[in-house]
């Protein structure tokens, strides 16, 4: 029972009484038992104990921004998942993909879509992107202890930005360092183990004023070099059908590739390279 509950059943007052915008505050106040960050772990390294999500990819586009990741999560030298979803929308305009220990991760990505929901409802008004970017960072900061003992968890964030002067360079991304540190990166960017194959890959590739539909075919190419590098990437899984997830974020929101698309874009990169293997 979180503290301060009351046994009779009423709620306490922190529940009714006007309170902060951010529901990360509200929770360390009210359960901070619940917060990823603040729960006990025993003494050493506890990096081998839970699977670890890998690969993701985000490229700004002319008009909006492309996320991708691949499908495996690891442990170790096994195959701890082969159909695990990295990538997600964190509210209308912006897209979180999330790298290192995946349950850890996908608590902390739940938390942040909550965050963000949570003040449009108590303002009245979205928070910016600059402003979610400090959120998140803050959220990340709080599980500082918890990476030093290898339970590290690396997102990356992407978005529509609505208050941009172009539309055309709405599309922006942030990376973050372990402690937190929030990063702007131009053009695109890759986290995960299969990162340096995927920004190498990006790097040749990256063209200014990409539409949509390139970024989209240029994020799944790049975690197909992730793949054919890195042992903990998954690559398109053509006999299971599990493709990358793709997700856009642009003016009219975000949105999610079906399997289908995907699969339309997967076959083909995958035909390609049985001509050329180096792409």
């Amino acid at each position: 029972m979180a503290a301060g509950f009351d046994p009779s059943g009423r709620l306490p007052d922190v529940f009714t009484n006007a309170g902060t915008s951010s529901f990360t505050s509200f929770l360390s106040k009210v359960a901070p038992e619940m917060l990823p960050g603040r729960r006990p772990l025993p003494p050493g390294m506890a990096a081998d104990l839970a699977p670890h999500a890998t690969t993701i990819v985000a490229i700004s586009a002319a008009g909006g921004v492309v996320m991708a990741g691949d499908r495996r999560a690891t442990m170790g030298n096994l195959i701890a998942q082969r159909d695990i979803e990295k990538v997600h929308p964190a509210d209308a305009y912006s897209l979180v993909g999330i790298a290192g220990t995946a349950g850890i991760g996908i608590e902390l990505m739940r938390l942040f879509q909550v965050e963000l929901e949570h003040y449009e409802k108590i303002e009245g008004a979205m928070l910016s992107l600059d402003g979610k970017a400090n959120r998140l960072a803050s959220m990340i900061r709080g599980n500082l202890g918890a990476a030093m003992q290898g339970l590290a968890v690396i997102p990356l964030f992407a978005g529509f930005d609505l208050a941009a002067k172009d539309p055309a360079r709405a599309g922006r991304i942030f990376s973050f360092d372990v402690t937190g540190g929030p990063y702007e990166e131009t053009g695109y960017d890759a986290i995960g183990s299969g990162s340096l194959f995927a920004r190498s890959a990006l790097k040749k590739r990256f063209r200014a004023g990409l539409s949509i539909d390139d970024a989209v075919r240029l994020a799944v190419e790049a975690l197909y070099d992730a793949a054919d590098d890195d042992t903990a990437t998954g690559g398109p899984d053509l006999t299971r059908r599990i493709y990358p997830v793709v997700m856009t974020a642009t003016a009219e929101g975000t949105h999610r590739l079906t399997d289908a698309e995907t699969s339309v874009i997967a076959e083909s990169v995958v035909a390609g390279r049985m001509e050329n293997p180096g792409g």
